[in-house]
């Protein structure tokens, strides 16, 4: 596996975005910009991709280990020129807080098998005569556990609810009397004269009014 293969699963599991990863290298002193951090995400086909070194993803693993365990007291260990399986799986057991039995248990979740004695001999020293070569199909079958575990689901964007148009509101015909176009009169607030108009009232009137006359000398 690539430094790009695994740090694909890596962010992928975790949810990272270019601008986290680049924030856990300036952690470490290691200016990335995150548009250099998105062409190590390419696929290798891609015309932008990028091969991530193994000192830039020594980095950010050391980035992510003081992201998560928090910065120890004392100077930041010397990032590594070259990696390989062995490192890769310690500095990511470092970061999780991961204990042998958790990795066992986590890797029998994927049906893949691995002793206590198997999985110590990773963490020896080169020299060290127990010491064994952390083979890609190790490496792959744990990061596929620590993503069966871990993995940080997409926080999904709110939904912003359709402005209401014009064709949904109610509309009204404009009627005699209304003062606003568009408006539906309140009938209880409009006055409606009950004799007006009305051929009664004009006769009553016109009866009600008294005559003039004038008197005799």
């Amino acid at each position: 596996m690539t430094n790009n293969d695994i740090l694909r699963r890596l962010r992928y599991t975790f949810n990272w975005n270019d601008n986290e990863m680049a924030s856990m290298l300036s952690l470490m002193g290691v200016k990335v910009t995150s548009g250099q951090v998105n062409h190590w995400l390419k696929k290798d086909n891609d015309e932008n991709y990028e091969e991530c070194t193994d000192y830039n993803f020594a980095a950010l693993l050391n980035g992510f280990i003081e992201k998560k365990r928090g910065k120890k007291e004392g100077p930041r260990a010397e990032i590594e020129a070259r990696l390989n399986n062995n490192i890769i799986l310690t500095k990511i057991k470092i970061a999780l807080g991961l204990k042998a039995d958790d990795i066992i248990s986590m890797l029998a979740s994927v049906d893949f098998t691995l002793s206590k004695p198997e999985l110590s001999a990773f963490t020896r020293k080169v020299d060290h005569k127990h010491y064994r070569e952390c083979k890609d199909q190790v490496l792959r079958n744990f990061l596929k556990a620590i993503e069966k575990r871990f993995f940080v689901a997409r926080k999904e964007k709110a939904k912003v609810p359709n402005k209401v148009s014009n064709k949904s509101k109610p509309s009204y015909k404009k009627e005699k009397g209304d003062s606003v176009e568009g408006a539906r009169p309140n009938a209880s607030n409009i006055y409606h004269n009950p004799y007006a108009n009305s051929p009664s009232s004009e006769s009553s009137q016109k009866n009600s009014r008294s005559k003039l006359t004038l008197k005799k000398p």
